[in-house]
């Protein structure tokens, strides 16, 4: 009996051990796969910020009719676009790695969380509006991007918990298809998501009059981190800067700014 239960003992250990050894090699595969996916996924985000940086000022002439019934893209856009018109903007920030594409998806909401520019699978994801926001006419217009280690895609934004850091890169450049626009910063503030703790910032997208503006700024700044001395007036454009924050459960660290007349 006792050499009986001494092997079953060794059996067990020995089924234990590879259970422990395969699932330690499941890990690093998965770890391994995810590195070199964001290697991958980061050489391209540079290849079409190149194709942005490296276009003509003007589109070629003749043009035969625009890129796209009623909308005059500008000629730095006008090739990605044509590759995907899920395409709205572009997003760049001095200092960090931001500067990408920004997509929408309004039949799709989230389609881009887990997608690259070509639509194919990606941990990264694109940056990407929230599908109930016009960016011809809302108020303030939602932009989610992940949060990667090593200050990957909006995960440069955590740089701006420090108040030192916004001192130095107080806007954010946010074309759309048609126009170039400069944003700057009015509050950065981390709050929970999916919680009634935490400040629903994504709910709003346009103010039905400017005591709802003024809220909304207003709750913006009393949450900040630190006092940017910059507010917004009813009638302003605003961006809001979305991404994971993760001191606590469901966190998101959150970016808002003004456009720049």
């Amino acid at each position: 009996m006792k050499e009986y239960l001494k092997k079953y003992q060794s059996v067990i250990c020995i089924t234990a051990a590879v259970c422990l050894l395969g699932a330690a090699a499941f890990c690093i595969f998965r770890i391994s796969h995810h590195d070199a996916q964001v290697d991958e996924q980061t050489e391209n985000f540079e290849q079409l910020a190149q194709i942005v940086e490296q276009a003509p000022e003007s589109k070629p002439l003749p043009t035969d009719e625009p890129v796209s019934e009623g909308e005059d893209v500008l000629a730095k856009y006008n090739e990605l676009f044509l590759q995907n018109e899920d395409l709205i903007g572009w997003i760049a920030i001095d200092g960090t790695t931001i500067n990408y594409p920004v997509m929408q998806s309004k039949n799709n909401p989230n389609f881009y969380l887990k997608r690259n520019f070509e639509k194919e699978y990606s941990d990264l994801g694109t940056p990407y509006v929230q599908e109930d926001c016009d960016i011809a006419a809302s108020d303030n217009l939602v932009i989610y991007g992940h949060h990667i280690k090593g200050g990957k895609m909006f995960g440069a934004l955590e740089s701006y918990k420090e108040k030192d850091f916004y001192e130095g890169h107080k806007t954010v450049q946010f074309d759309t298809l048609t126009e170039q626009g400069e944003y700057e910063i009015i509050a950065v503030f981390k709050t929970v998501a999916y919680s009634a703790e935490g400040y629903r910032y994504y709910d709003f997208v346009n103010a039905e009059n400017e005591d709802e503006f003024n809220a909304y700024v207003e709750k913006c700044k009393e949450l900040a981190l630190y006092d940017t001395g910059v507010t917004a007036e009813y009638g302003d454009r605003l961006i809001t800067l979305s991404t994971c924050e993760y001191s606590a459960q469901n966190g998101r660290l959150v970016v808002v700014a003004k456009k720049v007349d």
